[in-house]
């Protein structure tokens, strides 16, 4: 099996996020990724969420969702962003999906069959939720967002590429980088069990990782 592109879920996603998401700044991404979890046909869309981020891409997720109807989960590191997460979405006018609290290696193992995956590079786990996220059989589609980091003293900006992190052995069908918001990275995981059962089994990697808004650099083992 392999993923399947719907134009005209795609074009339905696309115009409702529009609409729900008219006032929100950040709502051209929004758009760009309702349109792509449904024109894509995904069954288990799945988020992660960082405290104080911008909540029009949730908004747009549920709407491909519903489109779909599909499972959309968020996943959260402790209970004061859960909290902060559900206002926001009631504020939106939206229903919270379901939101998972906990650690990005046990809560990505127990969501198997991921199909579209949301992640937002300002977390500082953003790598393990890439890592450990256990894809669907028939592929899948990840985008990092907020993806632009800093390089060198001269903080030049830079395009984070989110296969760089995957499990060795991934197959990686295509990738792009889009000057969209903060930086967008799109990629297409293939078809082929998309990634291992147990990723501990893979050699450990050390990552580097910039924090846009303190300018620290944060160096840890995926």
């Amino acid at each position: 099996m392999k993923l399947v592109w719907s134009p005209e879920s795609a074009s339905k996603a696309y115009i409702d996020t529009v609409k729900s998401c008219g006032n929100f700044q950040e709502s051209g991404i929004a758009e760009l990724l309702s349109a792509t979890a449904a024109g894509w046909n995904a069954k288990l869309i799945v988020e992660a969420w960082l405290y104080g981020g911008a909540i029009a891409t949730s908004v747009g997720l549920s709407i491909a969702a519903r489109h779909t109807s599909s499972r959309h989960v968020c996943i959260v590191p402790d209970e004061r962003s859960r909290a902060a997460y559900v206002k926001a979405m009631y504020e939106s006018g939206m229903s919270a999906p379901e939101t998972v609290v906990g650690d990005a290696e046990e809560v990505m193992v127990g969501l198997v069959g991921v199909d579209f995956l949301v992640v937002d590079c300002k977390r500082k786990d953003f790598a393990r939720v890439l890592r450990f996220a256990r894809f669907s059989n028939k592929g899948a589609v990840l985008a990092c967002t907020n993806a632009y980091q800093k390089s060198g003293s001269d903080a030049t900006p830079v395009g984070f590429r989110c296969h760089g992190v995957l499990e060795r052995g991934t197959r990686v069908v295509r990738s792009v980088f889009l000057p969209v918001g903060q930086g967008l990275d799109i990629t297409h995981v293939g078809s082929s069990n998309g990634r291992n059962e147990n990723p501990k089994k893979s050699p450990s990697r050390w990552i580097r990782h910039f924090d846009q808004r303190s300018g620290e650099e944060h160096v840890f083992r995926s």
